[in-house]
């Protein structure tokens, strides 16, 4: 069983890959994902310095509740690359999932997802990423889906890995030459090096702080990180020139 659904979850996302190039690939990944699963949305980051960095999503909802993740700093996504395990949340608006991420649960069942599970590209000695799942309705997958999850997330971390010749310990660039998505989110890094210059703070400091504006004025923190390296938005008080 474990050799024929892995050879069927590897045929599947051979087919969908055939003929891309690079950029097409992270989308290309989602979409054999939402083939071989019965969800609604999917979507792949990388494991970046201190927050995911979104690689590819199969359509605007599922983008728009990775970019979520990313602000608040908080969601399975995050929880399953720090554990290197599988994190489920199937009723975002149940008192468990609520408690876990609350301003997370209250945003992401606004936006129309209900129940999200969150795999790890890897294990907890080298997560490069996750798999996020999304569907529109609650529910427990059964333990037939959850085994084919696992597989493609095996199949998806090698695939990765394969495509950007990256050696382990470079896993953390392999999503550069394989997404724009990946390279835009360069700007978030130069954005808390921006901060952390004008303000004297360490990294971590500058990122809580763009999170902390961005989630403010209802924004991502990409699109603020964007006003930052444009300075049009500065954090030390001096005016913008």
């Amino acid at each position: 069983m474990g050799h024929l659904e892995r050879d069927r979850v590897a045929e599947v996302i051979a087919e969908e890959m055939r003929g891309a190039g690079p950029p097409e690939v992270p989308q290309r990944l989602c979409d054999a994902v939402m083939q071989l699963l019965p969800v609604s949305g999917a979507g792949l980051s990388l494991r970046g310095d201190g927050m995911p960095v979104p690689l590819g999503a199969s359509g605007e909802r599922a983008a728009r509740v990775m970019e979520m993740q990313v602000t608040l700093g908080d969601g399975p996504c995050l929880e399953a690359a720090g554990t290197g395990s599988m994190v489920c949340a199937p009723d975002l608006l149940s008192n468990r999932d609520a408690f876990r991420w609350p301003v997370f649960a209250q945003q992401a069942a606004a936006a129309g997802v209900r129940s999200v599970y969150a795999l790890p590209l890897g294990d907890r000695a080298l997560c490069v990423g996750t798999l996020d799942l999304y569907r529109d309705v609650p529910g427990e997958l059964t333990a037939d889906e959850v085994r084919t999850a696992r597989v493609v997330a095996e199949v998806l971390t090698a695939a990765l890995l394969a495509l950007s010749r990256a050696a382990p310990q470079d896993a953390e660039n392999l999503g550069h030459g394989l997404s724009p998505l990946a390279a835009e989110h360069d700007e978030v890094y130069q954005a808390v090096g921006m901060v952390m210059a004008q303000l004297g703070v360490s990294a971590d400091e500058a990122l809580s702080l763009l999170r902390g504006h961005a989630f403010a004025k209802d924004r991502t923190v990409l699109e603020l990180a964007h006003e930052v390296v444009a300075q049009r938005t500065r954090f030390d008080g001096h005016p913008i020139v």
